[in-house]
């Protein structure tokens, strides 16, 4: 290399390094910055949100946000072109956006499940066909183990489009037992000794009480309706609904009531 091209370089090279150095110290300010962003808005997340999922998504989009606005003055100070960058970004995130579309609309939906909270971790719920407790909610799907066992993941945009039912906000659930009593049986006898038998259960509420209805005129049989209610944060469903159906029957022997089943005569005719 030529001795005058080496001396030009150096020139340029002595130019540059003030800007080279600007921009390094911008940057690494930005650095020290957003770590105590993330500090400050991590504090300050934990006392105003209850959600852990998203107190760290406000968190890092308050760090991340620093980040990129001191890396784009950083930029700046080495004479990048920053304005034709950033418009090439733009198309680019565009054309990715088309193409991920689904997985924006889901990161989306999860910040408003978030931010409306319908539900809580460890809530017993219903979404969509799906019921059981709430595992996890992040910013892409919902978590639940459903009461068989098995874990299902729900995005988040199914939930937010979803009827959800939340088991755990009024902690009293109201059962329905359906008793099929014979035409020829006494049915306020048969109200009163059901009433009496749900109510005598472990775990069934005082308040409301159990109450029993006739609702409907069957072909061999009426149907009774039999509600009670049950503090599920307290007791165990199924174990209750259990006790319950064997109370009714007792209740059934006890007073000779009869509860009838379907039965068909089969016949047989013609020569063999």
């Amino acid at each position: 290399m030529p001795a005058v091209e080496l001396q030009q370089l150096l020139t340029e090279v002595i130019r540059f390094l003030p800007r080279l150095i600007s921009a390094l110290i911008v940057f690494a300010a930005g650095i020290v910055l957003s770590r105590l962003i993330d500090r400050w808005m991590g504090r300050w997340a934990a006392k105003r949100l209850p959600q852990i999922e998203l107190q760290q998504l406000i968190t890092r989009i308050a760090r991340w946000s620093v980040l990129i606005l001191f890396t784009i003055a950083a930029l700046g100070q080495v004479n990048f072109d920053v304005t034709t960058f950033l418009a090439g970004l733009g198309v680019a995130g565009l054309t990715i956006g088309f193409a991920l579309q689904d997985l924006a609309r889901n990161f989306i939906a999860g910040i408003i499940v978030m931010v409306r909270r319908p539900f809580g971790i460890g809530d017993s719920v219903k979404i969509g066909e799906h019921t059981g407790q709430v595992l996890a909610v992040s910013t892409r799907d919902t978590t639940i183990a459903t009461w068989d066992g098995p874990r299902v993941i729900i995005p988040n945009l199914q939930v937010l489009e979803g009827p959800i039912s939340n088991y755990s906000v009024a902690p009293h659930m109201r059962r329905t037992v359906m008793i099929r009593l014979g035409y020829n049986q006494d049915i306020e006898l048969a109200r009163s000794a059901f009433r009496a038998a749900a109510a005598s259960v472990d775990g069934v509420l005082e308040t409301p009480a159990p109450i029993i209805h006739a609702e409907e005129l069957g072909p061999y049989a009426i149907s009774l309706a039999l509600r009670y209610w049950i503090d599920h944060h307290t007791s165990n469903m199924l174990d209750i609904g259990s006790d319950v159906i064997v109370a009714l029957t007792r209740a059934a022997e006890a007073n000779h009531l009869v509860l009838p089943y379907p039965i068909q005569d089969v016949r047989l005719t013609g020569t063999p």
